[in-house]
């Protein structure tokens, strides 16, 4: 007989770990929220702060699993949904706030967003064949999606510095219809970079 909440107590010390990132990386689009509501900066950099956080619980939980001996099917998949919160949406969310909201924009954001998903989608289904006879992934194709804290970081010095809003480095130029900030190429960068197949990275 089912018990009530007996998914969750099937869940492995590493999946809440795991549910420690997603929890991280919701409160930072929460946050952006909350800034674009209220104006208030402290409320955005609260934001981008739970992105390093997300990025600890993230490495653990691997970690963890490993120390446990306890990875499974359901911990990678609840670490790959974890990561599109905090490394995709919650980035693109940020962002937004901080100025990054012209017409093109959107666009590079989305781009970036579903990068993440493909690059996130690849790995769950060639990490077996990656592996090869052991049972870790020897490296990566593309950068991992984790790598999307460096652009919170320069999102968090932008922000520490004033340059949100209208004065976002870079400023911003009007092609068509649509406002573009340059600033937001190199979340096109990012998300590029994620989907390549020909850049393997070295998994630690």
């Amino acid at each position: 007989m089912s018990r009530h909440f007996s998914m969750l107590r099937d869940f492995q010390l590493a999946d809440w770990f795991t549910l420690g990132n997603a929890f991280c990386g919701t409160g930072a689009i929460f946050a952006a929220m909350r800034f674009l509501q209220e104006g208030g900066v402290r409320d955005l950099m609260i934001g981008m702060a739970l992105i390093p956080l997300a990025f600890i619980f993230d490495a653990l939980d691997g970690r963890v699993a490993r120390w446990r001996n306890q990875s499974s099917v359901l911990g990678r998949e609840l670490d790959s949904l974890a990561d599109v919160i905090s490394f995709g949406v919650a980035p693109a969310a940020l962002a937004y706030a901080c100025g990054m909201q012209g017409g093109w924009d959107w666009l590079v954001l989305s781009y970036f967003v579903a990068c993440g998903v493909s690059r996130l989608a690849r790995y769950n289904v060639t990490a077996e064949s990656l592996s090869g006879d052991g049972d870790k992934v020897k490296y990566f194709e593309g950068t991992p999606i984790p790598t999307s804290l460096v652009l919170v970081i320069v999102l968090a010095i932008a922000v520490n510095g004033g340059h949100i809003g209208a004065g976002l480095w870079l400023g911003a130029v009007k092609i068509g219809p649509w406002l573009l900030h340059p600033l937001v190429l190199m979340f096109a960068v990012s998300g590029t970079l994620m989907v390549s197949k020909t850049l393997r990275v070295p998994k630690p």
